[in-house]
C-alpha cells in the first residue's frame, strides 16, 4: 500500500528545474534569452520577469491569447522586448547598462520550470590616445633628456584595465570599476629604443589597441628644449645650432597665461635666436678662416 502511494506521488508530481546562464554583451548589442524550447505547447504558460522585484516583462498563454511584453515603471524597456511566440524566447535590443540584472523564465503547464540569466552589459570602448607628455618632456632634468615620455589616456569609461605593453610583455597597468572615468598611464622610453609598445585598454568582453609610432611621437632628442620652472615666471631656452649654445632667457608678466601660450610665444622667440646663432656661426668660420690664412 505503501509503494501504491509512492507511485501515486511521483505520477502526480511535476519537475521543477532550476538553472542559470550568464551572459556578458556590449552595450548597443541584441541579446537573445532562449528557453531552450522548439515549441510552446497549447496549455503552456511563459512568464519573463525582471530585477529583485520580480516585474513582469513577458508574457505568453496560448489558452487564453495573451502575447505580450511589458513596459517597468521606470520606462526602461520602452520598444526593447521581442517575444519570440513559437520558442518563448526573449530578445532585448539596443540593450545599454540599465538593462544589466537577473531575469528570469517561468514556465508551467505539463512541465514547469524555470532559468535564471544574469546579464553583464559593458560600455563600448574607446581608442586608446597616446601623446607626448609634453609637461614632463619640458621638465624633466638634463640627465633624462635622451628618454621620451609618453602619456596613453582613454575618456568616459568604466569596468577596464589600460595597459602599456612592450611586444608581448606587460610593463603597466592601471584598473577602474566606477563608470565615466578618465584613465591615464604614462611611460617613458628612450629615443634609441627599438622596441614595440602599444596601449591597450580591454574589460572582460573586448579590447582596443593603439600601437606607438616612433616616427610621429618620438622623432630624435630634441634640438629645442623649454625648462618650465614650477613657481617662476622667468623661462629659460636653450637652442643648439651650428656647434653653438645660445640661452635665452623670457619674463611673461601676466600670470594668467596659460602655459600652451608661453610655449607659442618661446617658439617665435625660437625663430630669431636661430637666425642670430646662424649669423654667429658665419662670423666664427670666417675669423677661423682669416686666422688660417695669417698663419
Amino acid at each position: 500500500m505503501f509503494h501504491m502511494f509512492v507511485l501515486l506521488c511521483l505520477c502526480w508530481w511535476h519537475p521543477i528545474g532550476v538553472f542559470g546562464e550568464s551572459m556578458s554583451v556590449t552595450e548597443g548589442d541584441s541579446v537573445t534569452l532562449y528557453t531552450d524550447f522548439t515549441e510552446i505547447h497549447e496549455d503552456d504558460d511563459v512568464l519573463w520577469k525582471f530585477g529583485a522585484e520580480d516585474s513582469l516583462i513577458a508574457e505568453i498563454s496560448r489558452e487564453d491569447r495573451i502575447f505580450s511584453t511589458f513596459n517597468v515603471p521606470d520606462g526602461r524597456f520602452r520598444d526593447r522586448l521581442k517575444l519570440d511566440n513559437q520558442t518563448g524566447s526573449l530578445t532585448i535590443m539596443n540593450i545599454s547598462t540599465q538593462h544589466a540584472g537577473v531575469y528570469e523564465l517561468q514556465l508551467s503547464g505539463d512541465t514547469s520550470s524555470s532559468k535564471t540569466f544574469s546579464v553583464s552589459v559593458y560600455a563600448s570602448l574607446p581608442t586608446p590616445n597616446i601623446r607626448r607628455d609634453v609637461l614632463q618632456n619640458l621638465s624633466s632634468s638634463s640627465s633624462s633628456q635622451q628618454n621620451c615620455s609618453l602619456l596613453c589616456s582613454a575618456v568616459n569609461v568604466g569596468h577596464v584595465t589600460l595597459s602599456w605593453y612592450k611586444g608581448n610583455s606587460l610593463l603597466s597597468s592601471i584598473s577602474v570599476s566606477d563608470l565615466n572615468i578618465s584613465l591615464s598611464l604614462p611611460l617613458e622610453v628612450e629615443y634609441q629604443d627599438k622596441n614595440t609598445y602599444s596601449c591597450v585598454i580591454n574589460n572582460p568582453i573586448r579590447n582596443q589597441t593603439t600601437h606607438l609610432d616612433f616616427s610621429t611621437l618620438c622623432p630624435g632628442v630634441s634640438a629645442v628644449k623649454l625648462i618650465y620652472l614650477a613657481g617662476l615666471k622667468n623661462k629659460l631656452v636653450h637652442l643648439s645650432l651650428c656647434h653653438q649654445t645660445v640661452r635665452i632667457i623670457f619674463s611673461i608678466t601676466d600670470q594668467g597665461v596659460p602655459l600652451l601660450y608661453m610655449i607659442s610665444a618661446a617658439g617665435s622667440l625660437l625663430i630669431v635666436a636661430a637666425v642670430v646663432t646662424c649669423c654667429i656661426c658665419k662670423k666664427c668660420r670666417k675669423k677661423g678662416q682669416k686666422l688660417i690664412n695669417l698663419l
